[in-house]
This record gives C-alpha cells, sequence and structure tokens, in this order.
C-alpha cells in the first residue's frame, strides 16, 4: 500500500535557470536574483566557465555588486568537475546562500561535456552504436542534474540559446527545416528540470517561460527586489524534514510517510535520518541493536 499524506505548503530552496542570447545579461541577472534571495553578498558563489568574465561584475558600483565568492572553471567541463564545483560552492555558502553555474551550457557541447562523452562511448565501448552511447551518455547526464538540483541552497544556472529548427513540409510537398525561435544549449529536456525557467532577450526583459511560484506571465528587467520577492514566497511554508547527519531531504516511501520517518527515527536516534545515513549507522558496531533494527528498516524502506 502506497503511503499518502495531506499535502501542504513547504520552505523550498530556489531552482532557477536562466536562458538567453549572448549579451542578454545571464551572468548579472543571476547575480542580483542570487543577492535578492540571500541578502548577503558573501552567501553567492559563481563557478564561471566563461574564462573569468564573471570576474568583471565584483565590487561593481554602477551595479551595486559587493564581493562575492568565486572560482573559474576551466576545461574539461565534464560533468564530475561540473559537480565538485557546485557541492564545494554549496558548502561554502550554507542553506541559506546561493550557487550560481555560469554556464550550464559547457557541461553539454563543450570539451569534455556530455556530447564528448557520448562520442567516446560510440568509438570505444559500443562499436559506433549511437543509440546504447546515448542510453549511457543520459545516465551521465541525469546524474549531473540531480546533483545539482540536490544541494541544500538555491541554485541558479544560466544556458546559452541557439536557433532551434523543424523539420516540415512546405507548400510544394517538401521536407525543409523550419526556424522555431531560440532553445538552450542543454539537452532538449533540461528546462523541464527547473522549477522556474526566465528567457531573457537581447534588451534585457526577462519573461517566465516556466514558472511554479508566482511569475506566471510575469515580465521585466530582473532585479534584487525579484530575487527578495521569490526568496520571501519559497520562505512561506513550513521547513522541510531534512537528515541531522548530510542535510539531504527526508522523502517518503510506500510503506512510510516523511512524518513517520522522521518520528521513528528522533525515538530511536535523537535526530533525524536518511535512509543512507540510516545505513551507516547499521555499519557502525557502537550502535544499540535497537538502533541497528531501526537503521535496517529505514534503508530497506
Amino acid at each position: 500500500m502506497i503511503k499518502f499524506e495531506e499535502a501542504n505548503r513547504k520552505k523550498s530552496k530556489a531552482r532557477l535557470a536562466l536562458v538567453g542570447p549572448s549579451g542578454a545579461g545571464k551572468t548579472l541577472s543571476a547575480l542580483l536574483l542570487a543577492y535578492g534571495i540571500t541578502g548577503d553578498w558573501k552567501k553567492i558563489a559563481l563557478i564561471d566557465t566563461e574564462h573569468e568574465r564573471g570576474r568583471f561584475y565584483a565590487e561593481r558600483e554602477d551595479f551595486n555588486i559587493g564581493k562575492f565568492l568565486y572560482a573559474p572553471l576551466y576545461p574539461p567541463y565534464s560533468p564530475n568537475r561540473y559537480i565538485d564545483f557546485v557541492n564545494s560552492a554549496a558548502e561554502a555558502v550554507g542553506e541559506d546562500g546561493a550557487v550560481i553555474v555560469d554556464s550550464f551550457s559547457h557541461a553539454w557541447d563543450n570539451e569534455g561535456g556530455v556530447l564528448d562523452i557520448k562520442n567516446e562511448i560510440a568509438r570505444t565501448k559500443t562499436n559506433n552504436n549511437t543509440f546504447s552511447a546515448w542510453d549511457e551518455a543520459g545516465k551521465v547526464q541525469n546524474g549531473l542534474v540531480n546533483a545539482i538540483l540536490s544541494v541544500p541552497c538555491h541554485t541558479i544556472v544560466t544556458m546559452r540559446t541557439k536557433m532551434a529548427y523543424a523539420m516540415e513540409v512546405n507548400d510544394r510537398g517538401k521536407t525543409v527545416p523550419v526556424k522555431g525561435g531560440l532553445a538552450p544549449v542543454q539537452r532538449e529536456n533540461a528546462e523541464y528540470e527547473f522549477d522556474v525557467v526566465l528567457q531573457i532577450n537581447r534588451e534585457h526583459i526577462a519573461s517566465a517561460s516556466k514558472d511554479t511560484t508566482f511569475l506566471d506571465k510575469w515580465s521585466g528587467v530582473i532585479t534584487p527586489e525579484l530575487g527578495a520577492q521569490l526568496g520571501a514566497w519559497l520562505n512561506d511554508g513550513e521547513e522541510p524534514t531534512r537528515c541531522a547527519n548530510c542535510g539531504k531531504l527526508i522523502r517518503a516511501t510506500e510503506k512510510r510517510s516523511v512524518k513517520e520517518l522522521a518520528d521513528a527515527s528522533t525515538a530511536k536516534f535523537g535526530r533525524i535520518l536518511c535512509a543512507d545515513c540510516a545505513k551507516a549507522v547499521l555499519a557502525d558496531s557502537s550502535e544499540t541493536p535497537t538502533q541497528q533494527n531501526f537503521s535496517q528498516d529505514a534503508a530497506n524502506a
């Protein structure tokens, strides 16, 4: 029997994507949004794949930007390196901070990115079987996205855009490519992974192409005030239940609700544990048999 529980609003972290062409202002917009959400430049970490152009915005009085945390990411732009940088940034800013990945596009089509990984798999492991190579590379891509969106702080990524084309039959009956607008330089379904996606044009006007908050039909220039409003909305709810050891969200299982897992864990350990940390407890001989039994139950849930 799958366990359902009554839904209620909870506090959440921002999971945003800013998409636009060169010169749209993606980096600046990400910084202003992050500052509006956190209210503290020291709680913002920028990961820069754009040959250190992110440094241009540090201490800019014309934009009221202070000193933020910063690290350049150079080739290879492998998923593992992205994950290492994001985890380090999240640790540096803390749970109330914001990590900016500028840009996420490099992890797809630049040196060492997922497309390179797919080509290498096809060449060395699958005898140029493109379908099998895409299957394996897709798992790498999914792991990257999940890792970025799983950090316990606010996350903002930027993505470049390219002209998208679709094949259509014209009035002469011939199939021809037709321009379909701008699309992110990333995997085709990348936008679905974020809670908010803002499209920014060359005039620096942003509009929400996807939104699960309050930004539906919003359009305008991104400012810290917008970030502050978004932060307040995300903070308007019950604090999500997290593991006391690793900080990960406690998720319901088919057998137990979040509350049941949290209550049982607190009763046995005096703290809330996720399944992975329960497994670690189980392996620790210093725990009592009763605690070990609970750890095994949690690990199997």
